[in-house]
């Protein structure tokens, strides 16, 4: 088995992000706040990612999980802030089970957004929002930096498009299932996404920032209807 090309020294110590370039609007700690609509995910792992069924107290295929997440916000809100149409993209770096933390993450928000909506994106992406993304604040222990680009959600047939700036450009598809034009689900599950995960694959799929180079042609991904929300 191929071992990771790129060493890491684990970071322990919490770090907040570091904000590229933006002026943030001042956003209180905690207000509610709840989005709606769609999570795309395309990982490092063999199909099909075993985080989903073990809730991430199995190890990713290859002991390590590198990964990007993309969410579409079809309706959204925080306090008086609304998110409606947003884009926003992750990339995450986990060294080891998903459950046992210490991950490294970058965030790439919407251009689209102003400093209002840009600051609500950055506490509930972090999960200083607490809430649904409230296991942030627990899991990651590296937060690399943050960038305001275009982001881009786009679904054709069955196959999603997500482009970050010149950073992520992916395209997933769902892995095809017994009956035509239906997906293969995980369903019922407790994953933090939702209860219903459609399994996918990475068609053409890479990332490259912050000292990191992926390729994820062909390996797990993954796509789920969220709706997630905070105090």
């Amino acid at each position: 088995m191929a071992r990771r090309a790129r060493s890491q020294t684990a970071t322990k110590a919490k770090s907040e992000p570091a904000e590229t370039g933006t002026a943030l609007a001042t956003v209180p700690e905690i207000q509610p706040w709840r989005i709606k609509g769609e999570l795309a995910l395309n990982c490092s792992c063999d199909l099909f990612c075993p985080c989903v069924i073990s809730l991430g107290q199995h190890p990713p295929t290859h002991g390590y999980c590198h990964a990007w997440i993309a969410v579409r916000i079809d309706r959204g809100s925080m306090g008086g802030v609304t998110l409606d149409g947003l884009n926003v993209a992750m990339m995450v770096d986990i060294p080891g089970k998903m459950g046992s933390g210490n991950w490294s993450m970058a965030h790439y928000i919407d251009a689209n957004a102003d400093n209002a909506q840009y600051a609500a994106l950055m506490q509930i992406f972090t999960g200083r929002a607490k809430g649904t993304t409230g296991l942030f604040r627990l899991l990651v222990g590296t937060y690399i930096g943050s960038k305001k680009v275009p982001v881009v959600y786009e679904t054709h047939g069955d196959v999603r498009t997500i482009i970050a700036g010149e950073t992520i450009k992916g395209q997933i598809e769902p892995i095809p299932g017994a009956i035509p034009g239906k997906g293969v689900t995980i369903e019922n599950t407790s994953y933090w996404m939702g209860a219903f995960v459609t399994v996918a694959k990475g068609l053409k799929s890479r990332v490259r920032d912050f000292g990191r180079v992926w390729n994820f042609d062909d390996r797990s991904a993954e796509i789920c209807a969220i709706d997630w929300s905070g105090p």
